[in-house]
């Protein structure tokens, strides 16, 4: 039995319950109220102070709504599949499509239609921002700008700016969006070795 190999499993549970925490936007006072385990333990085991057993690990799964295997980064065998597992907030769906915790996180975002056009409330929180719109009208409200962006428009912003995003139209509305912690952004690069077209050779 490797024993080095199971170290290195278990010492990355406690940043990957730590991500999803935040993500979830969840404190440790209300995790410890939520499960039964104590916030100390709760904080030794993200810091990785306290080594993760199945009795701790079994409730952060329910809450986080997880497969346990997610939590200890155990390999998927024999199904190719990829089960995505929808996260709803403020009337809106992510669904991730990334499982690493910590850097950029991918998610697909669905705002549902409106029957009425609802009044912007602008939040602001750590991070950057990237997003594309796949389908629909999104309506960005950035600040002091007021932005529709069609399929096929993306836009980046600082999320410590005050941000709403909407139907522009009252439809269905589906974005790809990349989010970082402060200082991590998406980087979009063009392919410097494509030859240029005739046209735009000088």
């Amino acid at each position: 039995m490797d024993h080095h190999a199971d170290d290195e499993v278990l010492g990355a549970v406690g940043p990957r319950l730590r991500a999803l925490r935040r993500d979830r936007g969840i404190t440790l006072a209300d995790l410890a109220a939520t499960t039964g385990v104590s916030e100390s333990t709760l904080s030794r085991l993200e810091s990785g102070q306290r080594r993760p057993s199945l009795e701790l690990l079994l409730p952060l799964a329910r809450i986080y709504d997880v497969p346990l295997d997610d939590l200890v980064g155990a390999p998927r065998t024999g199904d190719p599949r990829i089960h995505l597992k929808p996260i709803r907030r403020f009337g809106m769906t992510f669904v991730p499509l990334s499982r690493r915790p910590g850097g950029v996180h991918a998610f697909k975002m669905i705002i549902p239609a409106q029957p009425e056009p609802l009044e912007p409330t602008l939040q602001t929180h750590e991070g950057f921002e990237w997003l594309y719109v796949l389908n629909g009208r999104l309506r960005l409200v950035l600040g002091e700008r007021d932005l529709t962006l069609p399929p096929g428009e993306a836009a980046e912003f600082d999320t410590s700016l005050p941000h709403w995003l909407g139907s522009a139209d009252g439809g269905v509305v589906e974005l790809l969006i990349l989010f970082g912690l402060q200082g991590v952004r998406a980087h979009v690069r063009t392919d410097t070795h494509r030859p240029s077209r005739p046209g735009n050779q000088r």
